[in-house]
């Protein structure tokens, strides 16, 4: 039987799994909003648009719950890589992904797939490739002053840009009064993604978030990732990092070599089929 839509959660960051390959989806911006909307649709924090076949190549579109289109996501990655174990299209306990951040490479820790570490690839806080404005330089410990405040920020990317806030104490609130601000500031031309960032000692960090296209979620795995790295580049934790989420803990290695690992969990929500009156408005 081939469902319209499968839905799963990575510590509360839920998404809807869409296949081409058994549904055929207009998945327009209008549509990719109405289909993730809480209250007019499914409900969710994105859209995972695959296997997109490419010779052996397995690839994934990430589409933000606005329209857009992200270019990575831990947690999306780590999603996907679970559904395709439940549907059979990958046996092997290694396997990648494309995405349109870079090829992710995936290793299933148990038969399931509820445990799965993911090499995230190489960070980089060159601005030109977050990207920011201004001159050429590596963004470490930038005042960004936003509604008043003076930030001290350090910003990154992982496959996706991302901006880390020092921050005394960390609130949903918080992430809801600065995030959209910072994500749309006219130092990022590509709009970025938040994390509000406090050090609890040398192996532990907590952030709250506020996604990029997305808003505020409970937890995100290239969150997690430029964070620890972002606190990792700065000196103030050791390289491997528990990030302590509203959803849940990621656990981040960095290697010497300069690749990231993220280690996380992903649970099944649900499969089932859109009403005939929404699928008579989104089928392509």
């Amino acid at each position: 039987m081939n469902f319209h839509f499968y839905k799963y959660h990575a510590l509360g960051n839920d998404y809807i799994v869409i296949d081409p390959n058994k549904a055929g989806v207009d998945l327009s911006e209008d549509n990719i909003r109405l289909i993730c909307h809480r209250n007019f649709g499914i409900g969710s924090d994105g859209i995972l648009l695959g296997p997109l076949f490419q010779g052996k190549s397995i690839n994934l579109r990430i589409l933000n719950p606005d329209g857009s289109e992200a270019e990575k996501s831990g947690n999306g990655v780590r999603i996907f890589s679970r559904y395709l174990v439940d549907e059979g299209y990958v046996t092997k306990k290694e396997f990648s992904l494309g995405t349109v951040g870079g090829e992710v490479y995936i290793e299933l820790l148990d038969d399931k797939g509820s445990q799965i570490r993911i090499d995230m690839g190489t960070v980089t806080f060159q601005s030109t490739n977050i990207p920011v404005t201004g001159p050429d330089r590596e963004v470490l410990n930038e005042e960004l002053v936003v509604q008043g405040q003076c930030l001290s920020t350090t910003c990154v990317s992982i496959g996706n840009p991302h901006c880390v806030v020092l921050y005394d104490e960390p609130s949903r609130e918080t992430a809801l009064d600065l995030g959209p601000a910072i994500e749309n500031h006219s130092r990022f031309p590509n709009r970025i993604n938040v994390q509000f960032l406090k050090v609890l000692d040398r192996n532990n960090i907590q952030i709250e978030i506020w996604e990029r296209g997305a808003g505020y979620t409970l937890a995100s795995g290239s969150s997690s990732c430029a964070a620890a790295s972002a606190a990792y580049r700065l000196g103030m934790v050791d390289n491997e990092i528990n990030v302590h989420m509203p959803g849940g803990i990621i656990k981040v290695d960095i290697q010497k070599d300069g690749h990231v690992f993220m280690t996380g969990s992903v649970n099944q929500v649900g499969k089932g089929f859109f009403s005939e009156e929404l699928w008579a408005r989104i089928q392509a």
